[in-house]
């Protein structure tokens, strides 16, 4: 079994152990707009994925400016300190999975095992699946234990575990 970095061990759970995530796009004007978003990991390709409607505000900002940025962040404990809560940003790209492509298989398959009950929704025509593909982060695993990733260094945490 290889040897996995404590860090990139850390990452590999966060991104697995939470279900949606803090997405930020830029609306017509440059303005910043966040929106909650769940997401699912592709391990395959390294990256993330999100079901998303036609009709949400984020889905058309990222239609105008596909980079945008993630956030996922571990649920805050009651009565427990929340400056060293477990946190990865993420710097992507959107990019749109074509419907009835081997990647929307891959998309779609990976959406559901994670989200079962939003199998009804994948029949409707103002969905799409959209790949995030991810090209830098900036991780925070606990307090004094923070690094910058690049694409390469991220693949390692989003592919296959070792």
């Amino acid at each position: 079994m290889a040897h996995e970095p404590r860090l990139t061990a850390a990452l590999r759970e966060l991104l697995s152990s939470q279900r949606v995530a803090a997405l930020g796009t830029l609306d017509e004007t440059g303005a910043p707009f966040v929106s909650m978003v769940p997401y699912a990991v592709l391990p395959q390709a390294g990256e993330l994925v999100v079901h998303v409607s036609g009709l949400a505000a984020h889905t058309r900002n990222l239609a105008r400016q596909p980079r945008a940025s993630l956030m996922v962040c571990q649920a805050e404990v009651a009565g427990e300190p929340v400056h060293a809560l477990p946190r990865v940003t993420l710097d992507v790209n959107a990019l749109p999975c074509e419907h009835g492509s081997a990647e929307h298989a891959a998309a779609r398959d990976a959406y559901l095992t994670r989200f079962p009950e939003a199998e009804p929704m994948t029949a409707l025509g103002d969905f799409r699946f959209l790949r995030l593909v991810p090209g830098g982060a900036r991780q925070v695993a606990g307090f004094g234990a923070a690094r910058s990733l690049d694409a390469d260094e991220l693949l390692q945490a989003l592919g296959p575990a070792p």
